[in-house]
């Protein structure tokens, strides 16, 4: 395996292993989000169960949990990088015209 071969496996290697440590983030996310709004709501239907207020912060965090969801599965791969690179190549023209 020359060194030009070796290091792409490298790099896909260490590629990979940032794609399952964001997928394993967003489940420890997604596993704290549910047990943490169980608890709320139970607290709220032993208290007040009148004003479900539990709602609000199901409702805040399951935006920003649906970011994460995004974030890590919806924005990667060949389209998106494709896609990517074509506005950083956009860029780089818009900014050689300005010289």
């Amino acid at each position: 395996m020359s060194d030009n071969e070796a290091q792409e496996v490298r790099w896909a290697y260490e590629r990979a292993e940032r794609i399952v440590a964001e997928k394993v983030g967003f489940l420890r996310h997604l596993i704290i989000y549910v047990v943490v709004n169980a608890v709320l709501f139970t607290i709220n239907m032993l208290t007040s169960s009148g004003f479900l207020w539990f709602l609000i912060p199901l409702a805040g965090w399951g935006i920003v949990l649906l970011a994460h969801f995004l974030n890590v599965f919806t924005f990667r791969g060949e389209r998106f990088e494709r896609w990517r690179k074509r506005q950083i190549e956009r860029e780089m023209e818009r900014l050689r015209g300005r010289d």
